[in-house]
């Protein structure tokens, strides 16, 4: 997950919910406008709505080859 700045100025800024015991409840995101605490500390590493989209389409067309990968070494297994 990645901080997104959107065009507006606001930052949404992932967020995970844990329990007590330290499992994993979810992971939401939380806005942050100019001025809050810790936006300058996020915006540095803030990414726009365009980039965030570019890196997921990447990253799923890159995948590819690792799920053949993945399909052919389970495929060994069985």
């Amino acid at each position: 997950m990645f901080v997104i700045r959107l065009a507006d100025g606001t930052l949404r800024v992932p967020q995970s919910l844990t329990s007590d015991d330290g499992r994993l409840i979810g992971n939401a995101y939380v806005e942050i406008a100019p001025g809050e605490p810790d936006y300058d500390h996020y915006l540095t590493e803030s990414i726009t709505e365009e980039e965030e989209a570019t890196r997921r389409r990447r990253w799923q067309d890159e995948n590819d080859a690792l799920e053949q990968e993945f399909l052919a070494f389970k495929a060994e297994q069985d």
